[in-house]
């Protein structure tokens, strides 16, 4: 072994073999090395040692709105990705809105990433953008680095995103098939109601009756019908309506390429326990009944669902004032997502192993990183995290790393909490340090050739 190897060992490794006592050797950025722990000290390398804390792959979270450049105000670069490193995320894709310009052309793209150059705590991915008329800039965005390209069926609340019709998605799909990238869909047509929604701003009921599940159900359905035609692969983001199950599960038995993620807010919140006037709690799709949680828990379980990513959506406090009908539809959740979603895991009895297939290995995977991230093996990127599952807190408002402390997150307490995150062998945060995080910057933007899958 070399002089400049080091081992980093606990006797938990979530590894993809299972859960097993290791020693990570880590040289330079990369994993090159699983070896026994006894076998270390024969090699006399530096030996950092976790005993019972965990050793996962660092987190990808594939649905972030860092926001910038534009609306910085709401998001940044720095804020959001030292918010993911205390997560124990090491590698976040940006979505396309709500910055300024948003990222449906190359022009845009570059615009980006020049206002993210020397911020970056972790790496970050990007997704780009399908709006009307903007699928002759497809294969450049392609070509530049972009992931994927995502679209709104459905008003996405900031007028330069508007939505896609069907001949649009049409036109879209058939370039990023060509270009071997997958389209991203927040999946609601807006349909005619049923009933005369509730006119009472305060009441959650007010909202969640104005996005009913029938219109992800619509926009699937079209989707499903859409990759058929196009052979371009879907993915569905933050899947709320586990009515849609079916019909997903009946595309993935034909064989067609749809993948679908949820988020920690669907699984582990319900419609049921909303207070009045709580706006925090207002997305879309909205945070339907607990019986609807439980069975897009049922989901995950079967593989229908691949995925769980935060959808951090951020935003100024005052943007979160006026009811639920008038206030902005976001969660603010980046750092939160493993714990929340393992405290709802584990007391399902699903595996710490499980959890990091939906929050690291699969959303590598999706976004063509799964090379390179996602999970601890040879050849990959020493992106790890010590994690203790048993560790319980409460979340406050002060322990936050994102810009604004805006989030239903707060006072819940939650199990399982991120001690240290390194990103491609460094040392990026410590809780347990005075100040927790690296003093300079080591993330990188990912616009290098992927390896799409």
């Amino acid at each position: 072994m070399s002089a400049g190897r080091v081992a980093i060992s606990s006797e938990r490794v979530v590894t993809p073999e299972g859960v097993r006592p290791a020693a990570v050797i880590v040289e330079g950025e990369r994993i090159v090395d699983l070896i026994e722990i006894a076998a270390v000290e024969a090699t006399g390398m530096a030996h950092e040692r976790l005993g019972e804390l965990a050793l996962l792959p660092g987190l990808v979270d594939c649905h972030v709105h860092i926001n910038q450049p534009g609306r910085t105000d709401w998001e940044g670069f720095e804020t959001a990705t030292r918010a993911a490193a205390a997560g124990g995320v090491t590698t976040l894709v940006d979505m396309p809105l709500n910055c300024l310009p948003v990222t449906t052309s190359v022009a845009g793209f570059d615009a980006k990433l020049d206002d993210c150059a020397e911020h970056l705590a972790v790496d970050v991915g990007f997704w780009g953008g399908v709006v009307p008329g903007n699928a002759g800039e497809l294969p450049g965005l392609a070509a530049r680095g972009v992931l994927g390209a995502k679209a709104f069926l459905c008003d996405s609340g900031i007028d330069e995103f508007p939505a896609s019709d069907e001949a649009a998605l049409r036109q879209a799909m058939v370039a990023l098939a060509a270009a071997g990238i997958p389209l991203l869909a927040h999946a609601e047509i807006a349909l005619p109601l049923d009933a005369e929604p509730l006119d009472e701003p305060s009441a959650y009921n007010s909202w969640l009756r104005r996005r009913p599940a029938a219109w992800e159900e619509a926009a699937i359905d079209l989707l499903i019908r859409l990759c058929r035609e196009t052979g371009c692969a879907v993915h569905i983001v933050h899947l709320s309506a586990a009515s849609a199950i079916p019909l997903l599960r009946a595309a993935r038995a034909e064989g067609l390429p749809i993948t679908v993620e949820t988020c920690p807010h669907y699984l582990c919140l319900c419609a049921e326990e909303v207070p009045r006037d709580a706006t925090l709690f207002k997305c879309a799709p909205p945070v339907r009944e607990a019986a609807n949680r439980e069975q897009l828990w049922a989901a995950l379980a079967e593989g229908v669902i691949d995925l769980v990513v935060t959808d951090h959506s951020p935003c100024t406090p005052t943007l979160k004032q006026g009811g639920f009908i008038e206030a902005w539809g976001g969660i603010a959740s980046l750092s939160l997502g493993l714990a929340s979603v393992w405290t709802e895991a584990a007391a399902r009895g699903f595996e710490l192993a499980t959890v990091v297939e939906w929050m690291s290995a699969a959303p590598a995977r999706l976004t063509g990183l799964g090379a390179r991230k996602g999970t601890i093996a040879a050849g990959r990127d020493a992106d790890l995290v010590a994690f203790d599952p048993d560790a319980e807190f409460v979340v406050r408002a002060e322990d936050l790393h994102f810009r604004h402390k805006v989030s239903p997150w707060i006072g819940r307490r939650l199990r399982g909490r991120v001690q240290r995150t390194w990103l491609r062998g460094q040392t990026i945060y410590d809780a347990g340090s005075a100040l927790p995080f690296c003093e300079t910057p080591t993330g990188r933007p990912l616009v290098r050739p992927h390896d799409h899958r």
